[in-house]
């Protein structure tokens, strides 16, 4: 064999080997929606930066080792700040994931989001997501442009998470930090600190080491596939609000939102998700003409137990069981989509 015969034959099974590899990688599709992690600053110290700057091309191209993990695209579904994140959004992106996953060479998602309102976007695809495939949340507390930007990292994993077969029928994921939560559990706890993200009543489903995943407890309440909620033809959802309680509390809050059309109403209450005594008369007032209520608790853990400390029966409220009010808010946007009936949302609060 001549040499430059001998080097073209090495080079071609040497591309062969390669392309052989790569059809053996998983595939994974990010979904971006702007946020911190595609932030970026005028200096790498500051503090200063705008959310959503980059797009997703940029934030691959930075972290070339992901393509090892995963055959990866990405599509750019957003370019928000997760402060200013919305009810359109969130249909615009369940429905899209569902389209995705529904593609046999799709085998998990990801999701660039920022860390404001993460964990109410991951539960409200929670809810609404119909795959058992993994799909899975990455924010970022520093922008892209920061020194020890956190972002690069909680996306690396947030892929090495979505490409392994066990994150399969876990709901959807939350990588930050070197951990996976459950989006219906995490919450954002501090304001700028990179292990914001915490599960205050369950803590971490699992850890993400040096691209290894490990896992060591399920989720028990239906989500997914197992949920009554199909949003494929919804374009809208029923306005709720919250209203975040505390001592000598002005009722007239109560008023200003049902004036304003609102369906339900989720309150933020003190200790066992209690009301101020003249809230608890107006509450009374505004369920009976066919507003939804639900009692949930401002102390960031805990569940809020029916008929305890208020008569729930009384005064036609709902309890939010272990949910903070911002999801809360969420489950009852979807409940009213399909009843008004305070039993049949109330199961739903004990079931999701």
């Amino acid at each position: 064999m001549k040499p430059y015969t001998y080097l073209v034959f090495v080079l071609f099974s040497s591309l062969q080997v390669a392309a052989q590899q790569q059809s053996k990688l998983p595939n994974v599709v990010i979904l971006a929606t702007g946020g911190t992690i595609a932030g970026a600053g005028t200096s790498s110290v500051g503090t200063a930066y705008t959310a959503g700057k980059l797009p997703i091309d940029a934030l691959l191209n930075a972290l070339p080792e992901a393509r090892k993990i995963a055959n990866l695209t990405g599509e750019q579904v957003a370019s928000v700040g997760s402060q200013a994140m919305h009810d359109s959004v969130w249909l615009k992106l369940a429905k899209r994931i569902n389209e995705l996953a529904a593609k046999p060479e799709v085998d998990g998602i990801v999701i660039t989001h920022g860390t404001d309102t993460e964990g109410e976007t991951g539960y409200f695809l929670q809810l609404t997501v119909k795959t058992e495939k993994p799909v899975v949340l990455a924010g970022a507390m520093r922008s892209a442009t920061a020194i020890s930007a956190d972002g690069p990292m909680n996306l690396y994993n947030a892929i090495v998470t979505a490409s392994d077969k066990r994150s399969s029928n876990r709901g959807i994921l939350v990588c930050m930090n070197d951990q996976i939560f459950s989006a219906r559990e995490v919450t954002k706890t501090n304001t700028t600190n990179v292990a914001t993200f915490q599960s205050p009543n369950t803590g971490p489903l699992g850890t993400v080491f040096d691209g290894k995943v490990e896992y060591y407890h399920g989720i028990l309440r239906k989500h997914t596939v197992q949920t009554e909620f199909d949003i494929s033809q919804v374009n809208s959802l029923p306005k709720v609000d919250i209203l975040y309680g505390y001592a000598n509390m002005n009722p007239v809050l109560l008023d200003a939102v049902v004036n304003d059309k609102a369906q339900g109403v989720v309150i933020a209450g003190v200790g066992n998700g209690n009301l101020y005594p003249t809230v608890e008369a107006r509450v009374k007032d505004i369920t009976r003409k066919g507003v939804v209520v639900v009692r949930s608790s401002r102390t960031g853990s805990g569940r809020v137990t029916l008929n305890s400390e208020t008569d729930d029966a009384a005064l036609g409220t709902i309890v939010a069981d272990d949910l903070n009010p911002q999801k809360a808010r969420i489950l009852l946007q979807l409940a009213l989509l399909k009843t008004k009936d305070p039993k049949k949302i109330q199961e739903m609060f004990f079931r999701y």
